[in-house]
């Protein structure tokens, strides 16, 4: 009579996966990664979750590309089909008019994502993605930053966060647009983009920004973008050291009330 082989202690297999040093744990206690992938902890306990983690490594619906300079990430009118984290370097959103005019209406960083509106039933791509500098994003698709948000309330809390943290930039951005001057608006619009209180301190704009594209963002002329950058290097507001360097002081023309444009 034919005895049946003993499946080894050292694995089991569920689902298609073999899964080392499981054979004496209950199913029960087993757990699955947001990869689908069985694992255990010594303890039979769930590993926490890193949000950080999941973001900074390669996966199921997740890739990592570097892009360099003016490459683009995504343009208006394309499919929305996936969510893209910029791990490192610059990204600007612009949207074009159907009479061919541009507008800057944002500038990402590091840590920020874009592209988020496919979750909100986004069909195709309201606005353009290019790289100011060279970057490093990771491109989700749909399906897997869903099915993570269902599955995992830590990344849930972090991405809404961001949500509402993006939410009142853009309060802030419409209501500096509707009751600032321009030199106001472009001084805010350097202050943001060398992260001037998020780490402290201001940094160095290591991307190359064009006045052009300031003035597209800031909503005028590059003419009058030219006077106030003259103006700001005067005052000692802001300096050139190889980049463009922002200095904290430059934070008193947004703090003083003095008349309009």
């Amino acid at each position: 009579m034919r005895r049946k082989a003993k499946t080894p202690r050292s694995a089991v297999k569920d689902d298609g996966f073999d899964v080392p040093g499981l054979a004496n744990v209950p199913k029960r206690e087993w757990r699955r990664s947001s990869e689908g992938i069985p694992f255990m902890t010594s303890k039979g306990k769930k590993k926490p979750f890193d949000p950080k983690a999941f973001l900074a490594s390669i996966g199921k619906g997740r890739t990592i590309s570097k892009y360099r300079m003016d490459q683009i990430v995504f343009s208006q009118g394309d499919p929305a089909d996936s969510v893209f984290f910029i791990e490192e370097g610059k990204v600007k959103v612009t949207v074009v008019s159907e009479h061919g005019k541009e507008a800057v209406v944002a500038v990402l960083t590091k840590g920020e994502f874009c592209g988020e509106g496919c979750l909100a039933g986004q069909q195709r791509r309201m606005a353009t993605a290019t790289a100011m500098t060279e970057c490093e994003i990771m491109r989700l698709e749909k399906r897997a930053i869903i099915r993570v948000l269902d599955d995992e309330p830590k990344f849930s809390e972090m991405f809404i966060s961001y949500l509402l943290a993006r939410t009142i930039r853009i309060e802030e951005d419409l209501i500096d647009q509707l009751f600032n001057s321009s030199e106001k608006r472009l001084a805010r619009a350097l202050l943001l983009m060398a992260n001037f209180g998020k780490e402290g301190r201001a940094e160095p704009l290591t991307a190359k920004i064009s006045q052009e594209t300031l003035a597209e963002m800031v909503g005028t002329t590059r003419s009058r973008v030219n006077f106030f950058m003259n103006k700001f290097r005067r005052l000692g507001f802001i300096s050139y050291n190889g980049n463009l360097q922002v200095h904290s002081s430059l934070l008193g023309v947004v703090l003083h009330d003095g008349p309009g444009e």
